[in-house]
């Protein structure tokens, strides 16, 4: 697949397979990519599978909780901002989904590989357009808080729920688009001679989109919010503010290794033929896809109200559960009787 490292589960991780026929390769081809005589192992092994089934176990049902968190506190409140993380975790759960499930454990893992082009590849336009929708829909809270904090009555005439929805399926339709183009993304893997142009227009297009651009609109977005609460002389930031800038910093974070070796794939050392790159890079993705799962607990940390409402869901899936275990008879008091009190007698 596209974002993820596709390798064979049952291949040992020692084995070391020819490479290619190197005859009539272009001078640019050795100035660029020094020939190795042994395409590059998979030095991680299992670890790859072993790290994506845990963070798809834990992480699934995490980011499902706060689906269901946000769907409540965006009904309540009607906050745009409720709204943008609810969108931004349906993403996150598209990328587990899509990317970890079917793309790295059932495709490499369990079928080895053995999967039609044609299926691979219309699988990569899904793992972009969830990439792109994710990163983009990070954008509009950015700008939401920035217009929210820099503009406040600008923001208050022009916000609403109505629009904040249609703002979330414009980028969702135009992250699936811009998702197209990626149908013929050439697996680093397997590449075998210099990336060709088509190759460089998407991978750099790729960077762009999904890092570069977005890390220079949270730049100066986050900086000029910062500088705003700084004129107003506010010492701390308030919980929505938080949030931005925690959700930010840990994307830009966790997702830089990946577009560097990206980059250093494409002109430097080939993953298929440097199993250091190779090795690089499967690191970098399984830091990458971390972000999919990591903000739960940050929301967690900083919002008083985010942990409530995940108590009362919990509590609201498990008491069903409580209810339907007893034994038939059995029925809970709606009324407590506090101890000394004549039976019959309540509060």
């Amino acid at each position: 697949m596209g974002l993820i490292g596709q390798h064979t589960a049952g291949q040992p991780w020692v084995t070391l397979l020819p490479t290619p026929n190197g005859s009539g390769l272009s001078q640019e081809f050795e100035s660029r990519w020094p020939e190795i005589p042994e395409r590059s192992p998979c030095v991680a092994g299992v670890i790859p599978v072993i790290y994506y089934s845990v963070l798809l176990g834990l992480g699934l049902p995490v980011s499902l909780l706060t689906a269901v968190a946000l769907a409540r506190l965006a009904t309540r409140t009607r906050k745009p901002s409720y709204y943008y993380l609810l969108a931004l975790t349906a993403s996150d759960i598209i990328t587990q989904v899509v990317i970890v499930f079917a793309g790295f454990l059932l495709q490499g893992a369990v079928l080895a590989r053995q999967v039609p082009q044609a299926v691979v590849r219309t699988a990569n336009i899904l793992e972009f357009a969830a990439n792109h929708a994710s990163v983009w829909i990070a954008i509009l809270l950015t700008v939401d808080r920035y217009s929210a904090l820099c503009h406040p009555l600008h923001h208050r005439a022009t916000s609403s729920p109505g629009r904040t929805r249609r703002a979330i399926a414009a980028v969702l339709s135009a992250a699936l688009l811009t998702g197209i183009p990626f149908f013929w993304w050439l697996d680093v893997w397997r590449e075998a001679d210099p990336p060709s142009t088509m190759d460089e227009v998407l991978k750099w297009g790729h960077c762009l989109t999904v890092y570069f651009i977005p890390c220079g609109v949270f730049l100066v977005t986050n900086s000029a919010i910062i500088h705003q609460l700084r004129r107003r002389g506010q010492p701390r930031v308030g919980k929505s503010t938080a949030i931005l800038l925690g959700v930010t910093t840990l994307f830009t974070l966790l997702w830089a290794p990946r577009v560097f070796v990206m980059l250093y794939h494409m002109y430097v050392a080939p993953v298929h033929r440097d199993w250091r790159v190779h090795l690089a890079l499967d690191v970098a993705n399984m830091v990458a896809m971390l972000n999919t799962a990591v903000n739960f607990g940050l929301y967690c940390f900083v919002s008083k109200t985010f942990r409530a409402t995940v108590r009362q869901v919990i509590h609201d899936v498990y008491l069903p559960c409580t209810l339907a275990s007893q034994p038939a008879g059995m029925a809970v008091k709606p009324v407590m009787e506090p101890p000394g009190l004549p039976k019959g007698a309540e509060v």
